[in-house]
């Protein structure tokens, strides 16, 4: 029988350290550093791979999943682990690179390794775009504040709402005086207008994108839901790709961190705040949603557009969702004296479920 060879690879930017334990022998077979380059890393694969089978893992990071797909494509099965589920010894205070490999080989070896989700190339380039499109936002958000404290400060108060139509109107008719001030304040208008230009034609890419007919079945049945349009319904089918890898909805609660903190020993059981521990673009996402069920009030017509062509039980499920997340917003709030955002938070929780639920076909 052919020696089975575990490899824990430590990858960073200026390199990898792959450590290869054979069998089940204590001691690495071999170790070697190697530039973060393909070319140079297949050939001690090859050799590897004449001498027996192969499997390998890293910790999922910031160089994503190439080298799992270059392994994979070699047919050495790569496994991308999970940073946050790997065992840490509270008395270990040296890390080095040919430790953590070390560690990495031999969780392998014993099968301790919690698998991240590889996505395809498609499916991460859409989600490399949609979580640009967020970025975005958050510049937009920050020029419209350097904007807004840049006016005040030289004598400009506007009375109304900010950044209406009314508004931009306002301030294409501002007159400063001074040359230099006149250029600095087209400088941050200008770069406001192009970043508002820019999201609505990421928008429109989303949208075409969402109806695509790889999406867009998916998409239209978690458009059925309130506070759920074509951003977040994408975003969710991208970031999780398939929901029955979830065993059940608490498991994909915790998938996006909104299960609570425990801290319990014997008799004792505490609970905190939400673990965050999870996905934290869709954790947002669906917290932002989860505002539209302080109110009971009918489906909008938007809503009942985006509904339309949807089953029966579709929509029998939706409504169900609809009304007792509202029923315990209000009963959070009114009745046991709960923030709203706190509220909020437990209601965006029970709303993943709701999630899964439709998404695998749980919607009698």
């Amino acid at each position: 029988m052919d020696t089975l060879f575990h490899v824990g690879i430590d990858v960073h930017l200026s390199g990898i350290h792959a450590v290869v334990l054979a069998g089940q022998q204590v001691e690495p077979d071999s170790e070697q550093r190697l530039p973060y380059d393909f070319t140079k890393i297949r050939k001690p694969f090859r050799r590897l791979l004449a001498r027996g089978p192969v499997v390998a893992a890293y910790e999922a990071g910031c160089m994503g999943f190439e080298l799992a797909r270059f392994l994979e494509d070699m047919q050495v099965p790569c496994i991308v682990a999970a940073p946050g589920k790997l065992p840490r010894k509270p008395s270990d205070k040296i890390k080095t690179d040919r430790r953590d490999a070390m560690m990495l080989a031999r969780l392998l070896r014993r099968g301790e390794l919690e698998a991240v989700r590889i996505p395809s190339r498609e499916e991460e380039a859409v989600r490399d775009y949609l979580r640009a499109r967020g970025d975005l936002r958050g510049d937009i958000l920050a020029t419209k504040h350097r904007l807004s404290k840049f006016l005040p400060r030289h004598g400009h108060l506007y009375s109304g709402r900010n950044w209406t139509i009314a508004h931009h109107k306002w301030l294409r008719q501002l007159e400063l005086g001074s040359a230099m001030l006149k250029q600095t304040f087209e400088g941050y208008l200008a770069c406001l207008l192009e970043q508002l230009e820019r999201l609505r034609s990421m928008d429109a890419e989303i949208q075409q994108l969402a109806t695509s007919p790889r999406y867009a079945s998916a998409v239209g049945k978690l458009r059925c839901l309130r506070g759920i349009n074509y951003l977040t319904a994408l975003s969710l089918v991208c970031e999780v790709g398939d929901f029955k890898r979830f065993a059940t909805a608490a498991h994909f609660m915790a998938f996006l961190g909104l299960v609570p903190r425990e801290y319990s020993s014997g008799t004792k059981r505490l609970q905190g705040s939400i673990t965050k521990s999870g996905n934290t673009h869709l954790r947002r996402l669906l917290i932002e949603a989860a505002w539209h069920y302080r109110y009971n009030c009918a489906p909008s017509k938007h809503l009942r557009e985006r509904r339309e062509g949807q089953s029966p039980q579709v929509l029998a499920y939706v409504s169900r969702a609809i009304t007792r997340l509202h029923h315990k917003y209000v009963k959070l709030v009114l009745i046991k004296g709960r923030k709203p955002q706190v509220a909020v938070v437990a209601i965006a929780r029970e709303f993943a479920g709701f999630v899964w639920g439709l998404m695998v076909g749980n919607v009698d």
